[in-house]
């Protein structure tokens, strides 16, 4: 199963680069597709949170993915590979609702 690792492993620097994009960008950057991204108090330290969000959805993905290494093709062992990017999916869009209400303007 190296080749569902590669591919996991080619998803996981593609959000970080997702990340990358988030740091460096100049206005505030959204998170959820076809959402206005909210106005913010402080651009830059909205994107680096954003940012740092993202990288760390993007290492624990990379880190789930370490069973594709050895595990035989439908293995249970699967199992909690998928559920576990579930709740870091969720923990993901939970953690953007915090840093959303935290910076955004009122």
């Amino acid at each position: 199963m190296i080749i569902g690792f590669i591919i996991w492993s080619i998803i996981s620097a593609v959000i970080f680069g997702i990340g990358i994009w988030s740091y460096r960008s100049k206005e505030p950057v959204g998170f959820f597709t076809g959402v206005k991204p909210p106005e913010v108090k402080d651009t830059k330290k909205y994107n680096h949170a954003v940012a740092i969000l993202w990288f760390v959805y993007a290492a624990l993905l990379e880190v789930m993915g370490i069973p594709f290494l050895f595990l035989k093709q439908n293995s249970a062992g699967f199992v909690p590979v998928l559920l576990g990017t579930v709740f870091i999916s969720i923990g993901l869009m939970v953690g953007y609702t915090f840093i959303e209400r935290k910076h955004r303007k009122n």
